[in-house]
């Protein structure tokens, strides 16, 4: 492990059935540096990686796949690969730290106004330039969310006031001269909010926005758009549910995101949900884990149409956090099994000097994205 955590190369578990591999898990590495935090996050990967092997073999679906060749291992043992790893990644945080300053972690959000095709058409962060939502210094935003109404535009994000510790959702409105103004907080709970997708359903305005520390998923219901919120409906609870990102298809509902199931990252086991209704009642999916990859679980959007695939924009835990963003198309959603084909990575762009993105929305004409710092 630890001259693979040295050559920069990810850890890929395998199950197998009598010596014949049956599933493959790619677990998020959240903190590559310490190795009591890398094997807590890889057993929790296996653990995952069981589970989804004893729900497909119960459905009838464990069948054996291709396995890729391990990569031979190279010498210098713990001394010749760890330490000197260890000690660059020591630096590379002192230097990170003191450019943040006085901020521990920071994020941006940004829009355009676009006409014709987008990021998720071209694959790429070129056009037209966007242009950054200015914060204080006190607070970073994220996880933006557009909504169009009347002709007028809605931005959501989550607002992280570093003096509480804790996200709350803010709006801010398009304003003629095409800039968003200083987003006001506009729902506020005791737990931590984030991930606002907002969307109309049957004439009013809907968001359910993550609150997993809360362990719960709850459906919101705007009295007065876009400023009053109410708790509509609690659709979860006792889930540690993350960036759950609705579909409503032939007539039926789905959930997508993220589970932590005990230990281990809150970004590389994908559950899927259904409902006949949005309100629900809402059933676990009979495939659940469905995958467990660190690079096409965890959704960073609401799902896109072209044509007639539907793309969902997956983040790309691979090297970091936050690192970049994937669209992966949906090939099957329905009760009986989850596909889809391999993410296509969103490449980097003059559009947005950023390393990655780790949201990517878009209504009308205001395509918004989101990186860190």
């Amino acid at each position: 492990m630890t001259e693979m955590l040295a050559s920069g190369r990810l850890p890929e578990l395998t199950a197998r059935l009598d010596g014949v591999a049956v599933a493959t898990a790619r677990p998020m590495i959240s903190d590559r540096l310490w190795l009591s935090r890398t094997s807590n996050d890889l057993l929790a990967g296996a653990i995952s990686l069981i589970a989804q092997c004893v729900a497909r073999f119960s459905a009838g679906k464990l069948a054996p796949i291709a396995e890729s060749p391990a990569p031979p291992l190279q010498k210098g043992g713990f001394i010749g690969h760890y330490l000197p790893f260890f000690g660059r990644g020591l630096v590379d945080r002192a230097v990170q730290k003191l450019r943040r300053g006085r901020r521990p972690f920071y994020w941006q959000v940004a829009y355009r106004l676009i006409d014709g095709p987008g990021v998720a058409e071209t694959g790429l962060l070129d056009g037209k330039p966007f242009t950054v939502l200015a914060d204080d210094g006190q607070r970073f935003y994220a996880d933006p969310f557009v909504l169009e109404r009347d002709g007028r535009h809605f931005l959501f994000v989550e607002e992280f006031p570093y003096s509480t510790g804790r996200g709350v959702i803010s709006v801010a409105e398009l304003g003629t001269d095409g800039t968003f103004g200083v987003p006001k907080v506009v729902l506020d709970e005791a737990h931590h909010l984030s991930y606002p997708q907002v969307f109309a359903h049957s004439g009013e305005i809907f968001m359910i926005p993550e609150s997993a520390t809360a362990r719960e998923l709850v459906l919101y219901r705007a009295v007065q758009f876009p400023d009053r919120w109410v708790r509509d409906t609690v659709l979860m609870t006792d889930r540690d549910f993350n960036d759950a990102t609705l579909l409503e298809s032939d007539g039926r509902f789905w959930l997508l995101g993220t589970e932590r199931f005990g230990y281990g990252s809150a970004s590389d086991t994908m559950a899927v949900y259904s409902a006949p209704a949005l309100r629900g009642p809402w059933a676990a999916h009979a495939l659940n884990p469905v995958a467990v990859d660190h690079s096409a679980t965890r959704p960073g959007g609401a799902f896109i149409r072209q044509g007639d695939a539907l793309l969902l924009p997956v983040q790309n835990g691979s090297r970091a956090y936050g690192g970049g963003l994937g669209l992966m198309r949906l090939d099957r959603l329905d009760d009986f099994d989850v596909l889809f084909a391999p993410p296509h990575p969103i490449g980097p762009g003059p559009a947005w000097a950023r390393a990655g993105i780790h949201t990517l929305n878009r209504a009308g004409n205001v395509e918004v994205v989101d990186s860190a710092g």
